[in-house]
Protein backbone atom coordinates (compact mmCIF):
# COMPACT_ATOMS: atom_id res chain seq x y z
CA UNK A 1 0.00 0.00 0.00
CA UNK A 2 1.28 3.72 -1.08
CA UNK A 3 2.03 5.46 2.32
CA UNK A 4 1.20 9.57 2.16
CA UNK A 5 4.66 10.30 1.84
CA UNK A 6 5.23 7.81 -0.66
CA UNK A 7 1.94 9.91 -2.53
CA UNK A 8 3.54 13.54 -1.16
CA UNK A 9 7.08 12.67 -2.98
CA UNK A 10 5.32 11.13 -6.05
CA UNK A 11 3.05 14.25 -6.24
CA UNK A 12 6.72 16.66 -5.87
CA UNK A 13 8.09 14.30 -8.84
CA UNK A 14 4.97 15.80 -11.45
CA UNK A 15 5.32 19.50 -10.02
CA UNK A 16 5.27 22.28 -13.31
CA UNK A 17 7.97 24.61 -14.03
CA UNK A 18 10.25 26.16 -11.20
CA UNK A 19 8.31 24.18 -8.70
CA UNK A 20 9.11 21.37 -6.24
CA UNK A 21 10.53 18.75 -8.39
CA UNK A 22 13.92 17.89 -6.61
CA UNK A 23 17.19 19.51 -6.62
CA UNK A 24 18.24 20.87 -10.14
CA UNK A 25 14.88 21.07 -12.34
CA UNK A 26 13.94 24.05 -11.10
CA UNK A 27 16.90 25.56 -12.65
CA UNK A 28 17.24 23.69 -15.42
CA UNK A 29 13.83 23.56 -17.20
CA UNK A 30 13.75 28.23 -16.23
CA UNK A 31 17.25 28.23 -18.07
CA UNK A 32 15.35 26.63 -21.14
CA UNK A 33 12.42 29.65 -21.51
CA UNK A 34 12.26 33.39 -22.90
CA UNK A 35 11.88 35.56 -19.56
CA UNK A 36 8.31 37.02 -19.92
CA UNK A 37 5.37 37.49 -17.63
CA UNK A 38 3.22 34.62 -18.95
CA UNK A 39 6.03 32.16 -18.44
CA UNK A 40 7.11 33.79 -14.87
CA UNK A 41 3.20 33.31 -14.23
CA UNK A 42 2.96 29.99 -15.58
CA UNK A 43 1.55 27.46 -13.60
CA UNK A 44 -0.38 24.18 -13.56
CA UNK A 45 -3.19 23.83 -11.04
CA UNK A 46 -3.00 21.32 -8.38
CA UNK A 47 -5.59 19.75 -5.89
CA UNK A 48 -7.92 22.25 -4.24
CA UNK A 49 -6.34 24.57 -2.19
CA UNK A 50 -3.72 27.64 -2.94
CA UNK A 51 -1.99 29.56 -0.47
CA UNK A 52 0.23 32.64 -1.60
CA UNK A 53 2.97 33.71 0.86
CA UNK A 54 4.97 36.72 1.01
CA UNK A 55 6.97 37.84 3.76
CA UNK A 56 9.74 39.80 5.79
CA UNK A 57 8.64 42.82 2.55
CA UNK A 58 10.49 45.76 5.21
CA UNK A 59 8.11 48.50 3.51
CA UNK A 60 9.80 48.42 0.40
CA UNK A 61 6.93 49.99 -2.00
CA UNK A 62 9.23 50.22 -5.39
CA UNK A 63 11.33 47.78 -6.91
CA UNK A 64 15.01 47.20 -5.51
CA UNK A 65 18.25 45.82 -5.76
CA UNK A 66 18.80 43.26 -3.54
CA UNK A 67 21.85 41.07 -3.96
CA UNK A 68 21.50 37.69 -1.76
CA UNK A 69 24.36 36.46 0.77
CA UNK A 70 27.60 34.98 0.06
CA UNK A 71 27.91 33.70 3.28
CA UNK A 72 25.07 32.05 4.84
CA UNK A 73 26.70 29.36 7.49
CA UNK A 74 25.21 26.80 8.91
CA UNK A 75 25.90 25.41 12.56
CA UNK A 76 24.83 21.82 13.85
CA UNK A 77 22.30 19.80 12.23
CA UNK A 78 22.15 22.85 9.45
CA UNK A 79 25.78 22.44 8.09
CA UNK A 80 25.60 22.14 4.27
CA UNK A 81 21.76 22.18 4.84
CA UNK A 82 19.63 24.84 2.17
CA UNK A 83 19.36 27.54 3.27
CA UNK A 84 22.83 27.44 4.39
CA UNK A 85 24.26 27.26 1.02
CA UNK A 86 25.32 29.89 -1.22
CA UNK A 87 26.77 31.27 -4.69
CA UNK A 88 27.99 28.80 -6.56
CA UNK A 89 27.06 25.43 -4.54
CA UNK A 90 23.71 27.17 -4.07
CA UNK A 91 23.72 26.97 -8.35
CA UNK A 92 25.41 23.39 -8.41
CA UNK A 93 22.48 22.14 -5.53
CA UNK A 94 19.76 23.33 -7.24
CA UNK A 95 20.86 23.11 -11.05
CA UNK A 96 20.61 26.71 -11.54
CA UNK A 97 22.74 27.99 -14.66
CA UNK A 98 25.41 30.45 -13.80
CA UNK A 99 23.96 33.95 -15.53
CA UNK A 100 20.50 33.01 -15.53
CA UNK A 101 17.67 34.79 -14.35
CA UNK A 102 17.01 31.90 -11.68
CA UNK A 103 21.20 32.60 -10.56
CA UNK A 104 20.14 36.52 -10.40
CA UNK A 105 17.45 35.97 -8.55
CA UNK A 106 18.37 33.91 -5.94
CA UNK A 107 22.37 34.33 -5.24
CA UNK A 108 25.16 36.93 -5.36
CA UNK A 109 27.41 35.20 -8.11
CA UNK A 110 27.99 38.05 -10.98
CA UNK A 111 25.51 40.33 -9.13
CA UNK A 112 26.60 43.47 -11.01
CA UNK A 113 26.76 42.29 -14.03
CA UNK A 114 23.43 40.52 -13.70
CA UNK A 115 21.44 43.37 -12.49
CA UNK A 116 22.59 45.69 -16.07
CA UNK A 117 20.95 42.62 -17.70
CA UNK A 118 17.90 41.80 -15.50
CA UNK A 119 17.34 44.77 -13.44
CA UNK A 120 15.59 45.30 -10.27
CA UNK A 121 13.29 43.45 -8.36
CA UNK A 122 10.22 43.38 -6.07
CA UNK A 123 7.60 46.18 -6.34
CA UNK A 124 4.21 46.02 -4.51
CA UNK A 125 2.63 46.81 -7.40
CA UNK A 126 4.20 43.90 -9.43
CA UNK A 127 3.60 41.72 -6.59
CA UNK A 128 -0.44 42.68 -6.88
CA UNK A 129 -0.18 41.73 -10.85
CA UNK A 130 0.54 38.59 -9.02
CA UNK A 131 -1.39 37.74 -6.41
CA UNK A 132 -4.04 39.20 -9.02
CA UNK A 133 -3.24 36.38 -11.48
CA UNK A 134 -3.04 33.81 -8.97
CA UNK A 135 -6.49 34.53 -7.52
CA UNK A 136 -8.13 34.84 -11.32
CA UNK A 137 -6.66 31.30 -11.16
CA UNK A 138 -7.59 29.91 -8.08
CA UNK A 139 -10.58 32.22 -6.63
CA UNK A 140 -10.53 30.51 -3.61
CA UNK A 141 -6.77 31.11 -3.00
CA UNK A 142 -5.78 32.45 0.93
CA UNK A 143 -2.73 35.11 0.65
CA UNK A 144 -0.75 34.96 4.14
CA UNK A 145 1.66 37.82 4.87
CA UNK A 146 4.68 36.51 7.86
CA UNK A 147 5.51 39.73 9.08
CA UNK A 148 8.45 41.81 9.13
CA UNK A 149 6.30 43.89 6.67
CA UNK A 150 5.14 47.71 8.72
CA UNK A 151 9.00 48.53 8.99
CA UNK A 152 12.30 49.52 6.83
CA UNK A 153 11.89 52.62 4.72
CA UNK A 154 11.37 56.39 5.20
CA UNK A 155 7.92 56.47 4.48
CA UNK A 156 6.82 53.75 6.61
CA UNK A 157 8.60 55.51 9.48
CA UNK A 158 7.40 59.01 8.95
CA UNK A 159 3.68 57.18 8.97
CA UNK A 160 4.14 54.60 11.63
CA UNK A 161 3.64 52.02 9.20
CA UNK A 162 0.68 53.26 8.03
CA UNK A 163 1.34 53.43 4.26
CA UNK A 164 2.27 49.85 4.59
CA UNK A 165 -1.09 48.75 6.38
CA UNK A 166 -3.00 50.65 3.14
CA UNK A 167 -1.03 48.78 0.59
CA UNK A 168 -1.54 45.50 2.62
CA UNK A 169 -5.21 46.33 3.01
CA UNK A 170 -5.66 47.12 -0.78
CA UNK A 171 -3.09 43.87 -2.05
CA UNK A 172 -6.25 41.89 0.09
CA UNK A 173 -4.21 39.56 2.78
CA UNK A 174 -6.41 37.28 4.72
CA UNK A 175 -3.90 37.08 7.77
CA UNK A 176 -0.23 38.23 9.20
CA UNK A 177 2.16 37.45 11.79
CA UNK A 178 4.83 39.77 12.90
CA UNK A 179 8.14 41.19 14.18
CA UNK A 180 9.44 44.80 13.62
CA UNK A 181 5.92 45.79 13.71
CA UNK A 182 6.23 45.72 17.35
CA UNK A 183 8.86 48.41 17.36
CA UNK A 184 6.12 50.84 17.11
CA UNK A 185 4.97 50.17 20.30
CA UNK A 186 2.05 48.72 21.83
CA UNK A 187 -0.20 51.07 21.60
CA UNK A 188 0.61 51.91 17.87
CA UNK A 189 0.24 47.82 17.22
CA UNK A 190 -3.35 47.90 18.55
CA UNK A 191 -4.35 50.67 17.16
CA UNK A 192 -3.27 49.26 13.71
CA UNK A 193 -4.51 45.90 14.43
CA UNK A 194 -7.89 47.47 15.66
CA UNK A 195 -8.62 48.97 12.41
CA UNK A 196 -6.97 45.92 9.61
CA UNK A 197 -9.71 44.13 7.94
CA UNK A 198 -7.67 40.67 8.61
CA UNK A 199 -6.96 38.52 11.65
CA UNK A 200 -3.02 39.99 13.26
CA UNK A 201 -2.42 35.81 14.31
CA UNK A 202 0.18 35.94 17.43
CA UNK A 203 -0.79 32.08 19.35
CA UNK A 204 2.96 32.77 20.87
CA UNK A 205 1.87 36.23 22.18
CA UNK A 206 0.90 36.21 26.30
CA UNK A 207 -0.54 38.71 28.10
CA UNK A 208 2.42 39.42 30.64
CA UNK A 209 0.20 40.27 33.51
CA UNK A 210 -2.26 37.47 33.01
CA UNK A 211 0.03 34.85 31.45
CA UNK A 212 -3.04 34.50 28.81
CA UNK A 213 -3.22 34.52 24.95
CA UNK A 214 -3.54 38.12 23.75
CA UNK A 215 -3.91 37.81 19.99
CA UNK A 216 -6.23 35.34 17.80
CA UNK A 217 -3.72 31.93 17.73
CA UNK A 218 -5.28 31.00 14.62
CA UNK A 219 -7.62 31.65 11.87
CA UNK A 220 -10.05 29.16 10.44
CA UNK A 221 -10.72 29.60 6.44
CA UNK A 222 -13.55 27.58 4.57
CA UNK A 223 -12.36 27.12 1.10
CA UNK A 224 -14.00 25.10 -1.46
CA UNK A 225 -15.53 22.40 1.10
CA UNK A 226 -11.91 22.29 2.86
CA UNK A 227 -11.30 23.92 6.46
CA UNK A 228 -7.77 25.35 6.77
CA UNK A 229 -6.41 26.44 10.28
CA UNK A 230 -3.94 29.01 9.85
CA UNK A 231 -1.85 29.41 12.98
CA UNK A 232 0.37 32.44 13.79
CA UNK A 233 3.82 32.28 14.91
CA UNK A 234 5.50 36.14 15.63
CA UNK A 235 9.17 36.58 15.82
CA UNK A 236 9.70 34.72 19.01
CA UNK A 237 12.71 36.79 20.60
CA UNK A 238 11.12 40.05 20.36
CA UNK A 239 12.51 40.99 24.16
CA UNK A 240 15.75 40.43 23.18
CA UNK A 241 16.53 41.22 19.49
CA UNK A 242 14.47 44.58 20.25
CA UNK A 243 13.62 47.19 22.94
CA UNK A 244 11.33 45.31 25.65
CA UNK A 245 10.48 48.74 26.70
CA UNK A 246 8.32 49.29 23.44
CA UNK A 247 6.03 46.46 24.23
CA UNK A 248 6.41 45.52 28.18
CA UNK A 249 2.91 44.08 28.16
CA UNK A 250 3.58 41.23 26.05
CA UNK A 251 6.04 38.29 26.23
CA UNK A 252 6.49 36.20 23.23
CA UNK A 253 8.97 32.75 22.77
CA UNK A 254 9.00 29.23 20.55
CA UNK A 255 6.41 28.12 23.10
CA UNK A 256 6.65 24.67 21.76
CA UNK A 257 3.75 23.09 23.57
CA UNK A 258 1.52 25.91 22.99
CA UNK A 259 1.96 25.46 19.23
CA UNK A 260 1.21 21.78 19.97
CA UNK A 261 -2.08 22.50 21.86
CA UNK A 262 -3.06 25.09 18.97
CA UNK A 263 -2.60 21.91 16.60
CA UNK A 264 -4.46 19.42 18.54
CA UNK A 265 -7.08 22.03 18.82
CA UNK A 266 -7.52 22.90 15.30
CA UNK A 267 -7.67 19.08 14.53
CA UNK A 268 -10.27 18.49 17.22
CA UNK A 269 -12.89 21.10 15.27
CA UNK A 270 -12.24 19.37 12.49
CA UNK A 271 -9.92 21.22 10.27
CA UNK A 272 -8.29 19.13 7.35
CA UNK A 273 -5.13 21.11 6.73
CA UNK A 274 -2.52 22.99 9.32
CA UNK A 275 -0.37 25.77 8.48
CA UNK A 276 1.55 27.61 10.50
CA UNK A 277 2.18 31.41 9.11
CA UNK A 278 5.93 31.56 11.17
CA UNK A 279 8.37 34.24 11.64
CA UNK A 280 10.33 31.49 13.39
CA UNK A 281 13.14 31.88 11.21
CA UNK A 282 14.20 29.23 9.16
CA UNK A 283 16.32 26.41 11.55
CA UNK A 284 13.81 27.12 14.17
CA UNK A 285 10.68 26.31 12.21
CA UNK A 286 12.81 22.87 11.00
CA UNK A 287 13.36 21.77 14.35
CA UNK A 288 10.03 22.91 15.30
CA UNK A 289 8.60 20.77 12.09
CA UNK A 290 10.06 17.92 13.78
CA UNK A 291 8.69 18.01 17.12
CA UNK A 292 5.10 19.75 17.04
CA UNK A 293 2.93 16.88 15.24
CA UNK A 294 -0.02 17.72 13.08
CA UNK A 295 1.68 20.63 11.47
CA UNK A 296 0.86 20.00 7.18
CA UNK A 297 2.69 23.14 6.05
CA UNK A 298 5.02 25.79 7.76
CA UNK A 299 5.28 29.10 5.49
CA UNK A 300 8.89 30.31 6.86
CA UNK A 301 10.00 33.99 7.75
CA UNK A 302 12.26 36.22 9.43
CA UNK A 303 16.05 34.89 7.99
CA UNK A 304 14.96 36.31 4.30
CA UNK A 305 15.62 32.96 2.61
CA UNK A 306 14.71 32.17 -0.85
CA UNK A 307 14.86 28.74 -1.29
CA UNK A 308 13.58 27.43 -4.86
CA UNK A 309 11.98 23.51 -3.75
CA UNK A 310 9.88 22.81 -0.71
CA UNK A 311 11.56 20.99 2.44
CA UNK A 312 10.05 17.79 3.80
CA UNK A 313 10.58 17.30 7.40
CA UNK A 314 8.66 14.16 8.06
CA UNK A 315 4.96 14.87 6.93
CA UNK A 316 5.53 18.39 6.97
CA UNK A 317 6.12 20.89 3.80
CA UNK A 318 7.86 23.87 5.15
CA UNK A 319 8.04 26.67 2.26
CA UNK A 320 10.47 29.81 2.51
CA UNK A 321 10.05 33.22 0.30
CA UNK A 322 12.95 35.56 0.50
CA UNK A 323 12.22 38.90 1.37
CA UNK A 324 11.98 42.49 0.33
CA UNK A 325 9.03 41.75 -2.35
CA UNK A 326 11.85 39.79 -4.40
CA UNK A 327 9.74 36.66 -4.61
CA UNK A 328 5.67 35.54 -4.23
CA UNK A 329 5.23 31.96 -3.37
CA UNK A 330 2.02 29.53 -4.71
CA UNK A 331 1.75 26.56 -2.94
CA UNK A 332 -1.14 23.94 -4.34
CA UNK A 333 -1.89 21.33 -2.23
CA UNK A 334 -4.45 18.17 -2.37
CA UNK A 335 -6.36 18.10 0.43
CA UNK A 336 -8.96 14.64 0.87
CA UNK A 337 -10.92 13.80 3.84
CA UNK A 338 -8.68 15.70 6.68
CA UNK A 339 -4.94 14.78 5.01
CA UNK A 340 -2.60 16.69 2.40
CA UNK A 341 -1.79 14.28 0.12
CA UNK A 342 0.10 16.24 -2.48
CA UNK A 343 1.33 19.67 -3.54
CA UNK A 344 2.88 21.42 -6.04
CA UNK A 345 4.47 24.71 -5.63
CA UNK A 346 6.08 27.77 -7.33
CA UNK A 347 9.01 30.55 -5.85
CA UNK A 348 7.98 33.09 -8.44
CA UNK A 349 10.48 36.03 -8.53
CA UNK A 350 9.11 39.30 -9.32
CA UNK A 351 11.53 40.73 -11.95
CA UNK A 352 10.21 44.63 -12.22
CA UNK A 353 10.96 44.90 -15.76
CA UNK A 354 8.98 42.27 -17.07
CA UNK A 355 6.14 41.79 -14.54
CA UNK A 356 3.19 45.06 -15.45
CA UNK A 357 2.62 46.76 -12.74
CA UNK A 358 -0.78 46.79 -11.33
CA UNK A 359 -2.67 50.17 -12.17
CA UNK A 360 -4.73 50.48 -8.99
CA UNK A 361 -1.61 49.35 -6.81
CA UNK A 362 0.73 51.83 -8.66
CA UNK A 363 -1.49 55.08 -7.74
CA UNK A 364 -2.16 53.85 -4.33
CA UNK A 365 1.74 53.33 -3.50
CA UNK A 366 2.64 56.86 -5.72
CA UNK A 367 -0.03 58.54 -3.55
CA UNK A 368 1.39 57.15 0.03
CA UNK A 369 4.98 58.32 -1.21
CA UNK A 370 3.81 62.08 -2.68
CA UNK A 371 4.15 63.45 0.63
CA UNK A 372 7.92 62.85 0.78
CA UNK A 373 9.01 62.16 -2.72
CA UNK A 374 11.65 65.21 -2.58
CA UNK A 375 13.05 64.14 0.51
CA UNK A 376 13.04 60.73 -0.87
CA UNK A 377 14.68 61.38 -3.88
CA UNK A 378 17.42 64.60 -2.61
CA UNK A 379 20.82 62.77 -3.39
CA UNK A 380 23.49 62.62 -1.17
CA UNK A 381 25.96 61.53 -3.07
CA UNK A 382 27.32 58.47 -4.97
CA UNK A 383 28.67 54.86 -4.99
CA UNK A 384 31.30 53.64 -7.02
CA UNK A 385 30.87 50.49 -5.51
CA UNK A 386 28.28 47.64 -5.18
CA UNK A 387 26.51 48.78 -1.21
CA UNK A 388 25.47 45.44 0.39
CA UNK A 389 23.98 44.34 3.43
CA UNK A 390 23.40 40.57 3.56
CA UNK A 391 25.52 38.04 4.85
CA UNK A 392 26.96 36.17 7.98
CA UNK A 393 29.72 38.41 8.40
CA UNK A 394 30.84 41.86 7.06
CA UNK A 395 28.63 44.09 4.40
CA UNK A 396 29.78 47.22 2.67
CA UNK A 397 26.75 48.99 3.64
CA UNK A 398 27.17 48.49 7.34
CA UNK A 399 31.58 48.94 6.55
CA UNK A 400 30.04 52.48 5.32
CA UNK A 401 27.68 53.25 8.19
CA UNK A 402 30.34 51.94 10.43
CA UNK A 403 32.80 54.26 8.53
CA UNK A 404 30.04 57.18 9.26
CA UNK A 405 30.17 56.35 12.72
CA UNK A 406 33.79 56.89 13.41
CA UNK A 407 34.34 59.51 11.71
CA UNK A 408 31.13 61.77 12.56
CA UNK A 409 31.29 60.77 16.13
CA UNK A 410 35.04 60.61 16.46
CA UNK A 411 35.60 56.60 18.03
CA UNK A 412 37.75 54.48 17.65
CA UNK A 413 35.30 51.54 17.05
CA UNK A 414 32.31 51.15 15.75
CA UNK A 415 29.26 48.82 16.17
CA UNK A 416 26.53 48.24 13.85
CA UNK A 417 23.67 45.47 14.65
CA UNK A 418 23.86 42.33 12.00
CA UNK A 419 20.08 43.24 10.72
CA UNK A 420 19.41 41.41 7.37
CA UNK A 421 16.90 44.22 5.73
CA UNK A 422 17.91 46.65 3.67
CA UNK A 423 18.54 46.65 0.04
CA UNK A 424 21.87 47.12 -2.45
CA UNK A 425 22.99 49.50 -4.27
CA UNK A 426 24.86 48.92 -7.40
CA UNK A 427 28.37 50.89 -8.83
CA UNK A 428 26.96 54.23 -10.50
CA UNK A 429 24.32 54.67 -8.56
CA UNK A 430 23.08 57.96 -6.68
CA UNK A 431 22.48 57.85 -2.84
CA UNK A 432 19.45 59.30 -1.91
CA UNK A 433 18.09 59.87 1.53
CA UNK A 434 15.78 56.90 0.63
CA UNK A 435 18.47 54.33 0.48
CA UNK A 436 19.91 55.94 3.66
CA UNK A 437 16.40 55.25 5.31
CA UNK A 438 16.43 51.70 3.56
CA UNK A 439 19.47 50.65 5.32
CA UNK A 440 19.03 52.53 8.83
CA UNK A 441 15.22 53.29 9.30
CA UNK A 442 13.89 52.46 12.86
CA UNK A 443 12.16 54.13 15.87
CA UNK A 444 14.80 53.40 18.08
CA UNK A 445 17.94 54.67 15.56
CA UNK A 446 20.49 56.52 18.02
CA UNK A 447 23.64 56.73 17.24
CA UNK A 448 25.37 56.82 20.65
CA UNK A 449 28.75 57.51 21.88
CA UNK A 450 30.35 55.10 24.49
CA UNK A 451 33.68 53.56 25.81
CA UNK A 452 33.93 50.15 26.44
CA UNK A 453 36.97 47.96 27.75
CA UNK A 454 38.43 44.95 25.68
CA UNK A 455 37.07 43.17 27.75
CA UNK A 456 33.42 44.23 27.55
CA UNK A 457 33.91 44.34 23.58
CA UNK A 458 34.87 40.43 23.51
CA UNK A 459 31.70 39.92 25.78
CA UNK A 460 29.32 42.15 23.73
CA UNK A 461 30.82 39.96 20.53
CA UNK A 462 30.52 36.45 22.13
CA UNK A 463 27.14 36.81 23.07
CA UNK A 464 26.14 37.98 19.56
CA UNK A 465 28.01 35.07 18.16
CA UNK A 466 26.18 32.87 20.38
CA UNK A 467 22.45 34.00 18.91
CA UNK A 468 23.86 33.27 15.70
CA UNK A 469 26.06 30.25 15.98
CA UNK A 470 24.58 28.10 18.54
CA UNK A 471 24.06 24.60 17.72
CA UNK A 472 20.66 24.29 18.92
CA UNK A 473 18.45 26.75 16.94
CA UNK A 474 15.85 27.39 19.64
CA UNK A 475 19.01 29.32 20.86
CA UNK A 476 20.15 31.06 17.58
CA UNK A 477 18.51 34.80 18.52
CA UNK A 478 20.24 37.57 16.57
CA UNK A 479 20.16 38.24 13.23
CA UNK A 480 23.47 37.76 11.52
CA UNK A 481 27.07 39.07 13.02
CA UNK A 482 27.52 41.99 14.54
CA UNK A 483 29.71 44.37 11.95
CA UNK A 484 32.19 46.30 13.14
CA UNK A 485 34.58 48.73 12.33
CA UNK A 486 38.36 49.80 13.76
CA UNK A 487 38.77 46.22 14.81
CA UNK A 488 39.77 42.86 13.32
CA UNK A 489 39.30 39.69 15.04
CA UNK A 490 38.65 35.60 14.23
CA UNK A 491 35.92 33.67 15.39
CA UNK A 492 35.97 29.85 15.15
CA UNK A 493 32.53 28.58 15.17
CA UNK A 494 33.48 25.38 16.74
CA UNK A 495 33.83 26.60 20.04
CA UNK A 496 31.59 27.16 22.83
CA UNK A 497 29.93 30.32 24.02
CA UNK A 498 32.29 32.62 25.40
CA UNK A 499 35.49 31.04 23.28
CA UNK A 500 34.56 31.69 19.86
CA UNK A 501 36.15 35.11 19.62
CA UNK A 502 39.78 36.30 19.57
CA UNK A 503 42.97 37.78 18.24
CA UNK A 504 40.49 41.07 18.42
CA UNK A 505 42.56 44.07 16.92
CA UNK A 506 42.35 47.35 16.09
CA UNK A 507 42.42 47.75 12.77
CA UNK A 508 44.45 50.88 12.34
CA UNK A 509 47.16 50.24 13.74
CA UNK A 510 47.28 46.11 14.29
CA UNK A 511 47.40 46.37 18.03
CA UNK A 512 45.76 44.32 20.36
CA UNK A 513 42.98 44.87 22.17
CA UNK A 514 43.93 44.79 25.72
CA UNK A 515 40.79 43.80 28.40
CA UNK A 516 41.49 46.50 30.72
CA UNK A 517 42.06 49.04 28.60
CA UNK A 518 38.92 51.57 27.77
CA UNK A 519 38.11 52.52 23.72
CA UNK A 520 35.73 54.71 21.94
CA UNK A 521 32.93 52.94 20.68
CA UNK A 522 29.63 54.44 18.66
CA UNK A 523 26.71 52.30 17.71
CA UNK A 524 23.13 52.43 17.14
CA UNK A 525 19.82 50.37 17.78
CA UNK A 526 20.47 49.98 21.43
CA UNK A 527 17.54 48.19 22.99
CA UNK A 528 17.96 50.70 26.23
CA UNK A 529 15.42 52.98 26.49
CA UNK A 530 17.52 56.46 27.53
CA UNK A 531 20.32 55.62 24.89
CA UNK A 532 21.48 59.41 23.47
CA UNK A 533 22.78 60.38 20.21
CA UNK A 534 21.57 62.12 16.73
CA UNK A 535 19.96 59.89 14.36
CA UNK A 536 21.93 56.88 12.60
CA UNK A 537 20.67 57.61 9.16
CA UNK A 538 21.93 61.90 10.43
CA UNK A 539 25.19 60.45 10.92
CA UNK A 540 25.07 58.53 7.36
CA UNK A 541 23.96 61.42 5.23
CA UNK A 542 26.51 63.54 7.05
CA UNK A 543 29.42 61.52 5.98
CA UNK A 544 28.17 60.95 2.73
CA UNK A 545 27.80 64.71 2.15
CA UNK A 546 31.62 65.11 2.71
CA UNK A 547 32.78 62.17 1.18
CA UNK A 548 30.93 62.82 -2.19
CA UNK A 549 31.70 58.98 -4.18
CA UNK A 550 31.68 56.20 -1.99
CA UNK A 551 34.66 53.50 -2.98
CA UNK A 552 34.17 50.61 -0.85
CA UNK A 553 35.85 47.30 -1.32
CA UNK A 554 34.65 44.21 1.09
CA UNK A 555 37.18 43.82 4.05
CA UNK A 556 39.27 41.52 5.10
CA UNK A 557 39.26 41.82 8.99
CA UNK A 558 37.07 38.22 9.93
CA UNK A 559 38.90 35.36 9.93
CA UNK A 560 36.44 32.41 10.12
CA UNK A 561 37.28 28.96 11.13
CA UNK A 562 35.59 25.59 12.90
CA UNK A 563 33.28 25.74 9.77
Amino acid sequence: MITKREFMQAALATTALWGASGYGRWGRLAAQQTLSQDKLLEFDDFGNVTLIHITDVHAQLKPIWFREPAVNIGVGDAKGRPPHVTGMDFLQMFGIPPGSPDAYAMTCEDFVALAAEYGRMGGMDRVATVVKAIRAARPDSILLDGGDTWHGSYTSLKTRGQDMVNVMNALGVDAMTSHWEWTYGTERVNEIVGELPFPFLGANIFDVEWDEPAFEPYKIFEKGGVRIGVIGQAFPYMPIANPRWMFPEYSFGIREERMQAVVDELREEGVDLVVCLSHNGFDVDYKMAGRVKGIDVILSGHTHDAVPEPVLIGQTVMIASGSNGKFVSRLDLDVRDGQMLGFRHKLIPIFSDVIQPDAEMAALIDSERAPYQAELDEVVGKTESLLYRRGNFNGTWDDLICDAMRAERDTQIALSPGVRWGPSLVPGDDIRREDIHNATSMTYGQCYRTEMTGETLKTVMEDVADNIFNPDPYYQQGGDMVRVGGIAYAIDLSKPMGQRISRLTLSDTGEEIEPSKSYTVAGWASVNEDTEGPQIWDVVESHIRKTGTVKLQPRDTVTVSGI
